[in-house]
């Protein structure tokens, strides 16, 4: 069965922007991909409606099942979602989450203090964003919803602090693979000279996307920032219409308990979660590196570590900690059943949507989307202007595929390649606007499962996670394009900066003008 006619070509962009446009219009995710899917999966075989079916029925089942063995990567974060639905089922059912809520309240004074502490919690949830976007959205929910914050906001706080921080930790899941990335191109060009993981780090300080996006959520924590549709969920919050998007009931409902909750349950939880998984992470690593034959560094045991297994030992971990709690509850198995039962009910959504982000990323992956891609900037261009080029096109590659890490594996040589070619002093800065590029696209795209589970993690419409973090995403984009151009036009780091930091005032000055109108008219909702 042939089926290069449409591989690596315009129409293999088809199928992820179809998908994407689909669901923001439509707002009905699953039907969208499921759109995009089916046209990819037709391009790949040519229209042939049977051949189709048989493709995508192994490329489902190889979401669970591929090379004779499990697909351990992909069943470890489906049930590392499910036990997280029962741990929030089983603490809302104690009392645990409702007592957390009272007890910030009495703590928290303001919905400012409330932003703070999700803002902060990124410093402690940090080795990984899966784990960042659903725990500290675990904890500070019921506190947004008590200060009527809205789930956008949430859910854009969660996102635009997970990716931003683990991208720039060399300490982290993120970290740890583009270390193992950026090492090997060193290599491949003979660079000894330079040792991966201080490239590493030179790369970060030229991440402007990820430096003004954390500076873009602070200034959202302190308060007056919220950018286009943001505005209308803060109203909506401030006026009273606040509901659990994901189960459709009101706050408080899916939070009521039998008898007094305490804090310390969910503290144990999370922090028993929190723990193991480090642990797990860094167990991990060190057998494999035991393995190989090699020596044990925190840094060499997060670049071998197993992620998906250390989340669901952390998982396993913290509903046992939880049913222990129910057993001093004196729950009966009938009430043990229901918890349970709305634990796993309450994850569905985000797993469904998961499972046809997947399914898309595998055929937009055989249709070489992000090859198309990259080719269409092989050509003369400027010298100054690559890094900026490299930006937006690993921005666009993330957005359509809805995956960085992929992005990072496709772009990363590409850019080592453009720019070995062209200048060898542009290689950090090629490669560092890929990283940049990468986190922009997919902090826009409705098919990262970034964005999915950041959504999940708030209990926030997906859709509506998608479009109210888009300007603050596309501001900060226009942001780092200039910083690029600066960085390639002169070759200096802080001039870069300054560029960046010039438009980043000219981009706040523009918002703040359009607020002001808005205030004029009784719009804002601060």
């Amino acid at each position: 069965m042939e089926s290069h006619l449409f591989v690596q070509t315009f129409w293999s962009l088809l199928p992820p922007l179809l998908a994407i446009i689909l669901a923001i219009f439509t707002r009905r995710v699953l039907l969208s991909l499921g759109v995009g899917i089916v046209l990819g999966v037709l391009l790949l075989q040519q229209f042939n409606p049977l051949d189709a079916l048989i493709h995508l029925s192994r490329n489902v089942a190889a979401l669970l099942w591929s090379d004779n063995a499990v697909n351990e990567w992909n069943v470890n974060i489906l049930l590392f979602l499910l036990l997280l639905g029962c741990m929030i089922s089983m603490l809302s059912h104690t009392g645990a989450t409702l007592a957390f809520a009272h007890w910030a309240q009495e703590r928290i004074k303001s919905r400012r203090q409330a932003k703070i502490m999700t803002g902060l919690l990124v410093f402690i949830f940090f080795i990984d964003d899966y784990f960042h976007s659903l725990s500290v959205g675990t904890i500070c929910r019921p506190v947004t919803d008590r200060f009527r914050i809205s789930r956008a906001k949430l859910a854009y706080l969660l996102d635009s602090t997970a990716a931003p921080v683990c991208v720039l930790m060399p300490v982290s899941s993120w970290g740890a693979y583009i270390i193992a990335l950026v090492g090997g191109i060193l290599a491949s060009y003979g660079l000894t000279g330079q040792s991966a993981l201080g490239a590493f780090l030179v790369m970060g300080a030229m991440n402007f996307y990820a430096v003004f996006t954390l500076l873009m959520v602070l200034l959202v924590i302190r308060g007056g920032w919220d950018l286009g549709a943001m505005a209308h969920h803060e109203r909506q919050a401030l006026d009273g219409v606040l509901f659990d998007q994901a189960k459709g009931t009101p706050p408080g409902v899916a939070d009521s308990a039998d008898s007094p909750g305490r804090v310390v349950d969910l503290l144990l939880a999370i922090g028993t979660l929190t723990l193991v998984t480090v642990v797990s992470l860094l167990a991990t690593g060190a057998a494999a590196l035991a393995d190989n034959n090699l020596s044990f560094t925190v840094l060499a045991a997060l670049e071998n570590t197993n992620v998906g297994r250390s989340l669901v030992l952390g998982g396993v971990a913290g509903v046992l900690v939880c049913a222990v709690a129910m057993i001093r509850h004196g729950a009966a198995p009938a009430v043990w059943r229901h918890v349970l039962k709305l634990g796993l009910k309450g994850m569905l959504p985000a797993i469904y949507i998961l499972l046809f982000a997947w399914t898309i990323a595998g055929l937009i992956a055989e249709l070489e989307t992000g090859k198309y891609l990259a080719s269409l900037v092989q050509q003369n261009i400027p010298l100054f202007v690559l890094p900026a080029i490299l930006f937006l096109l690993a921005g666009v590659m993330a957005f359509a595929t809805g995956t960085s890490w992929g992005t990072f594996g496709v772009m990363l040589p590409i850019a080592a390649d453009m720019t070995m070619a062209i200048d060898a002093q542009l290689l950090l800065p090629g490669m560092s606007a890929v990283m940049a590029g990468a986190v922009f696209g997919d902090h826009c795209s409705p098919i990262s499962d970034t964005t999915i589970l950041s959504s999940t993690g708030a209990s926030c419409h997906h859709i509506d996670h998608v479009v109210t973090q888009l300007p603050y995403a596309l501001s900060i984009a226009l942001v780092s394009v200039a910083g690029y151009l600066a960085l390639g036009y002169t070759a200096s780091l802080p001039m870069g900066f300054l560029a960046a930091a010039i438009a980043f005032m000219l981009v706040l000055a523009g918002w703040a003008l359009k607020q002001r109108n808005l205030q004029g008219n009784g719009l804002s909702p601060l």
